[in-house]
């Protein structure tokens, strides 16, 4: 049953987070391709199956053929009643008139990066196709260019070469001289099939030609979105964490009687928040695992300190007297790395209990094993 301190740290908890998501924004991503390729195959293997169970998105021409599919920090255009290579002058003229639209927009509600997809077992690129391509990039977004359901070979000296047709149909498109990203053209299987031995690959490839093409102020926002890339999402999570011990280091600095140690509270908070939201976790999961996580029991936020600091080496009677500098950062970044634990484990699948909740005793297992390891180091980060 809830307390009315869990009711305040989870408002305060959730607020931090919708901060940082509209802080962060998000990263709209166009496919195309003829019907069958498998976009949203590629799409949910990259960045998960939300955005397939969002239905057909909303409209965002008068002429109601691109649709705009949102989740969190992620948004993917795609087109509903045309056919690429049949309907060209239709979806150009549409998107044109979309894209001229958004360029006063925030940057957040632009257009970042197209992929063009081409089923590899249909061994044809047709002229049209190579036109809505040089279109595209006519009109300023960035086009990768991904063959989709590549075989390769398997078993033992099998090297992992790609099918020989679909390097014939890549060999024909590269001499098309097309103006896509980087030149290259991406080699994918989205799914791996167990009966046949074929291992997915090509996504952390593609999803890091996708880093490259997009503007650097939506970096985080894909950071975010994509479910394959835990180095990204650690790399972001240690930065959060970083600059919330810097703060906490400062608030410190002259020391904090621990009757009014909740000044840590919200750059805690925040940190947590922002950690969350990197690594994909939805508010209500997150507001929840964090309840879970932190043992909160006071409107004030003190006992959140209490219930952890007697865990800082060092800290010693900081309960009946003052915070220092040193504590203060020590506390923070061991809440940091152990809630970063915590989402990572959460981001895999991780953590669940019967039906697939949250096991919220063993969410405050992992965080607190591991704000003790890390505060048992009493190293901050230089």
């Amino acid at each position: 049953m809830a307390t009315p301190a869990d009711d305040w740290f989870g408002r305060a908890f959730s607020k931090a987070w919708k901060d940082k998501a509209d802080e962060i924004g998000r990263f709209n991503l166009a496919i195309f391709g003829k019907t069958g390729v498998g976009k949203s195959t590629l799409v949910n293997a990259i960045f998960g199956t939300e955005i397939a169970q969002t239905g057909i998105g909303e409209p965002v021409t008068r002429q109601e053929h691109l649709y705009l599919h949102q989740s969190g920090t992620l948004g993917v255009l795609d087109t509903r009643g045309l056919e690429v290579g049949k309907d060209n002058d239709v979806l150009i003229a549409e998107l044109r008139d979309y894209l001229h639209g958004m360029r006063r927009k925030p940057l957040a509600e632009q257009l970042h990066v197209a992929w063009y997809c081409v089923r590899a077992g249909d061994r044809r690129f047709e002229e049209t196709e190579a036109e809505f391509v040089r279109a595209l990039a006519e009109l300023g977004v960035p086009v990768i260019m991904v063959l989709t359901q590549v075989p390769r070979s398997v078993g033992p000296g099998g090297g992992g070469r790609v099918h020989p047709d679909a390097e014939a149909l890549a060999a024909k498109i590269a001499d098309l001289r097309l103006p896509i990203a980087d030149g290259l053209i991406h080699y994918t299987m989205a799914l791996a099939d167990d009966f046949t031995g074929q291992a997915a690959y090509g996504l952390q490839e593609l999803l890091d030609a996708t880093f490259r093409s997009a503007p650097t102020g939506v970096a985080h926002a894909i950071t975010a979105a994509q479910r394959i890339d835990f180095g990204r999402k650690r790399e972001r999570a240690e930065a959060a964490i970083k600059m919330a011990t810097g703060a906490a280091t400062t608030a410190g600095a002259s020391p904090i009687p621990f009757s009014d140690a909740a000044i840590l509270v919200p750059i805690q908070i925040g940190m947590m928040a922002s950690i969350a939201v990197t690594y994909g976790i939805s508010i209500e999961r997150s507001t929840a695992a964090s309840i879970a996580a932190t043992a909160a029991a006071t409107t004030a936020g003190r006992s959140l300190v209490g219930n952890l600091i007697k865990f800082v080496p060092g800290a010693g009677t900081a309960v009946a007297g003052t915070i220092n500098a040193t504590v203060a950062g020590t506390f923070t970044y061991a809440m940091g790395q152990a809630w970063l634990r915590v989402c990572e484990r959460m981001a895999r699948g991780e953590l669940r209990g019967v039906g697939g909740a949250l096991d919220g005793k063993q969410i405050h297992q992992v965080f607190l094993e591991e704000f003790k390891a890390q505060a048992s180091r009493r190293r901050l980060p230089s």
